[in-house]
């Protein structure tokens, strides 16, 4: 591509000769999606297109950084009642929690928190409940006759 196009000659045919000639060589074959479809062919236009592609592939938060936590917390939730033990109930919900303390003593910006802390005792005992009613499903039908 360091040559430029000489005087006299189309440019559309300048640059289809170029990449004619590149992809006789085998310079497109080594490239990430080679033949495969473009993801983003059917989506309509944005101009932000990029910027959005990069965030997601750097793992950047869109949201609010209040949103991101209700989020967080909803997410710490179904993480705890889906915990094989209740030490793994309380540390979770004492990340959390004190993610959410520290949210409630300096707001973050954005949409307002409308979060409290978890009862960690409260979410115990329905773990536990959902513990006892899985034991009881696994022994029913189970074991000799």
């Amino acid at each position: 591509m360091t040559e430029r196009k000489p005087p006299g000659v189309d440019f559309e045919t300048f640059v289809d000769r170029q990449i004619r000639e590149a992809a006789a060589r085998g310079d497109f074959e080594g490239l990430p999606g080679y033949g495969k479809p473009l993801a983003s062919l059917d989506a309509p236009y944005d101009e932000l297109w990029w910027v959005k592609g990069k965030l997601h592939r750097e793992g950047f938060a869109v949201l609010p950084p209040a949103l991101a936590l209700r989020k967080e917390a909803e997410d710490a939730l179904v993480k705890a009642l889906a915990a094989r033990s209740e030490r793994q109930v309380r540390a979770i919900l004492t990340e959390v929690n004190e993610k959410i303390r520290a949210a409630l003593r300096r707001p973050p910006p954005g949409p307002p928190l409308n979060l409290t802390e978890f009862d960690v005792e409260a979410v115990l005992r329905t773990w536990r409940e959902r513990g006892d009613r899985a034991a009881g499903r696994a022994g029913t039908g189970a074991g000799p006759a």
